[in-house]
């Protein structure tokens, strides 16, 4: 199982672009696998996904405390406005993220569980999952291992027409959501487009 750490930046207006080459030499001299840079296009805006993979929790904590102590965190820290750093685990039936060429479109989507919900949740996604990526490619769901019970999942497709189709496509067919799935979540959702920046090994 591998864990990681998504970490959410928000910026000034256009901070993105200007945040880009400190945040590449960041992810780049840190500990971790860097997966995949985004900037979001749809829902909150100025905002930047870093997901990286660890092999053990220990990595995860050095890095974030790097990040706090550090004068300049994550390299851009006079174009941010807010940083969050959140610790995940992945599913235990899914490969590790793999580097390529799925987009540009990801979509992140977090599901707020019931307090006893991951367990149920993970064992229904272990039967729908194979039969949903029928449709489209799962980058990786995974559960929080701080905060609010939750599962985040990156969603990458070619625009936002295969999305629609997929999802339409999946819902209709019986295959998704996972039968008995939605019984143990609530109803705090969030859904935001995200475009992979020039140096994301997710592109």
């Amino acid at each position: 199982m591998t864990f990681y750490e998504l970490a959410t930046l928000d910026t000034v207006i256009f901070g993105a672009g200007k945040a880009g080459a400190g945040l590449e030499r960041w992810v780049t001299e840190g500990a971790g696998r860097f997966c995949g840079a985004w900037a979001t296009d749809i829902g909150a805006l100025n905002r930047i996904f870093i997901l990286r993979a660890f092999d053990d929790l220990g990595g995860v904590f050095a890095e974030r405390e790097r990040a706090l102590l550090h004068a300049n965190p994550f390299g851009c820290a006079d174009h941010l406005v807010g940083l969050t750093m959140e610790s995940y685990r992945g599913l235990d039936f899914l490969p590790p993220v793999a580097a390529g060429k799925f987009g540009p479109i990801y979509e992140f989507r977090t599901y707020k569980t019931k307090i006893n919900g991951i367990r149920p949740t993970m064992e229904k996604w272990r039967t729908a999952v194979p039969a949903r990526e029928a449709y489209s490619k799962l980058t990786v769901a995974m559960y929080g291992l701080d905060g609010a019970p939750r599962l985040t999942q990156i969603w990458p497709y070619a625009n936002l027409a295969d999305r629609s189709s997929a999802r339409a496509k999946s819902v209709a067919d019986g295959v998704w959501p996972p039968k008995g799935g939605p019984d143990w979540l609530l109803p705090d959702m969030t859904s935001q487009i995200a475009l992979p920046l020039p140096f994301s090994p997710l592109q």
